[in-house]
């Protein structure tokens, strides 16, 4: 079977996932040294390909509906949603790479004349329940986690283990629910495009470019969710890390590929709710906020630019 060229911008789309969004589950592990960068990406990984091969499929079918069958389009929007993540990453700015593929998508629906509004609609919707979602599950895992230990006697040292093991556990738990939510981000756009690649092909490359990008380049980005939004001490990273996962996790059942970066910025936001807004970093969560506001609007100058690019060569 000869390798189909034009998955290569989901190559490079599923790199700058992993990149960006490895940060949001081991970000605050790391940053505390609770787990060395070398073991978080391992465990990170694992999870992901797991997520992406067990229950990836859902996310395909949405996004493959959102954009259209011509390979040169789909290429043109793989590649600016991989150029905007990789420039956000560089900033390190936690951003989302689903509003960047949605942002590529419609770019090049509106150069086109082709945007499936009704379906748009849903996605954005998620978009906006994500860090709300976020929000409410801290405020209650904070609640019941904060019951628990309370009322369980333990020395220092144990609640300190308990919280620390739990971290990295919710960690693997949301790197899976990352890889079912956002494989889709990767290689979705080409689910029943390329001749002889099956959707599960397309799962295991989405997946395995995701972990490349965890492998190589994620650590910039893990720091600032780590250490510069809000200071975290093992309880609430263990509480932010959990309702993020979930959160990420129930839109992979609905089918929608959602920001693991705003649901960690929700439940941190959620997290101050509980324990006093004065705890938040504010000028990080502008500049994050800003380049949520970006993101789609820098992947939908690119692909509209490119796809005006390719109609007028094609017309000389």
């Amino acid at each position: 079977m000869v390798f189909p060229f034009p998955l290569l911008g989901g190559i490079f789309l599923g790199w700058s996932l992993g990149a960006n969004n490895a940060s949001n589950f081991f970000g605050t592990a790391v940053a505390s040294r609770i787990i060395t960068f070398r073991r978080a990406y391992l465990l990170c990984g694992g999870g992901i390909i797991l997520g992406a091969v067990l229950q990836g499929r859902a996310g395909l079918q949405t996004l493959s509906s959102l954009a259209g069958s011509d390979l040169t389009s789909l290429v043109i929007i793989s590649l600016a949603a991989a150029l905007t993540n990789t420039m956000m990453t560089f900033l390190r700015l936690p951003i989302s790479t689903s509003q960047a593929v949605i942002g590529a998508i419609v770019g090049v629906g509106l150069t086109m004349g082709k945007v499936h509004w009704s379906i748009l609609t849903k996605v954005i919707i998620c978009w906006i329940a994500t860090p709300i979602g976020a929000i409410i599950l801290a405020c209650l895992v904070y609640w019941l986690l904060g019951m628990i230990i309370s009322h369980v006697p333990m020395s220092m040292l144990t609640r300190d283990k308990i919280l620390w093991s739990g971290l990295i556990i919710m960690g693997v738990y949301g790197s899976y629910a990352l890889g079912a939510n956002n494989v889709a981000n990767a290689t979705g756009i080409f689910s029943g495009r390329l001749p002889g690649i099956s959707d599960g092909c397309l799962l295991l490359i989405g997946g395995a470019a995701i972990i490349l990008g965890v492998f190589t380049y994620s650590k910039r980005v893990m720091l600032t969710v780590g250490s510069d939004i809000m200071t975290l001490d093992a309880f609430t990273a263990l509480v932010a890390v959990t309702a993020m996962a979930i959160t990420v996790h129930i839109f992979a059942f609905v089918g929608v590929p959602v920001s693991s970066s705003q649901a960690v910025v929700g439940a941190i936001i959620g997290i101050s709710f509980m324990r006093g807004v004065r705890a938040i970093h504010f000028r990080t969560l502008r500049n994050i906020g800003f380049g949520w506001f970006m993101t789609p609007i820098i992947a939908l100058i690119l692909s509209a630019a490119g796809q005006a690019i390719i109609a007028g060569m094609s017309k000389v």
